[in-house]
């Protein structure tokens, strides 16, 4: 079989799959894993809504700083609306309560803009670890999220999704760490790491 043959049925089959998607609604994604690359990913699909006029709402659950590349970028663009609300790394911060209170702030931002239909795409930027440390209720997240208007497109990114996230999502990428720079020695660079 030739190149030829073997594209013509690569196509018969995208083709199929594509004939049979017949849904119209909000995706929910999740960018997970050890590897570097979940928030870049959640940014990227932030240009494309954009780009499709769409609105959006971004809430940041660990990050603390607000001198970050794509915020820069991003914060002015229509259509934005852009909330850094963590306290920082919790190895930094070494206060649970004080992680605690700023994740339920952040939540109660990004419950607002779950329940907006207005809102087109929402990402909650590093929120896993507001479910690892037990900081929110996975039942009452996974209501609001149940619950978000039908075209609305939610990305949770962070290590550890947990198993009652990944079940309620419809797309999970697991990006896995092969070598990261920073195991060399390598400081975080702007452009690339923030």
């Amino acid at each position: 079989m030739d190149h030829s043959e073997r594209m013509q049925r690569k196509k018969e089959v995208v083709d199929r799959h594509i004939a049979a998607a017949k849904q119209e609604r909000g995706v929910f994604l999740i960018n997970t894993g050890t590897g570097k690359g979940k928030s870049s990913a959640a940014f990227g699909l932030l240009a494309r809504a954009l780009g499709h006029g769409m609105k959006a709402v971004v809430v940041q659950f660990i990050k603390s700083r607000s001198d970050t590349g794509e915020e820069a970028f991003f914060r002015s663009a229509p259509g934005v609306a852009w909330h850094v609300m963590g306290a920082g790394f919790t190895w930094e911060t070494q206060d649970a309560g004080k992680d605690a209170a700023a994740a339920q702030a952040a939540w109660g931002v990004a419950r607002l803009a779950l329940a907006d239909p207005a809102v087109a795409l929402v990402i909650l930027d590093e929120f896993t670890y507001a479910l690892k440390y037990r900081w929110l209720d996975i039942d009452e997240v996974l209501a609001a999220i149940r619950a978000r208007p039908a075209m609305q497109h939610l990305v949770v990114t962070g290590r550890a999704a947990p198993t009652e996230l990944v079940e309620a999502a419809d797309t999970v990428t697991d990006m896995t760490l092969v070598k990261h720079a920073f195991q060399a020695g390598v400081q975080a660079m702007p452009g690339v790491e923030w």
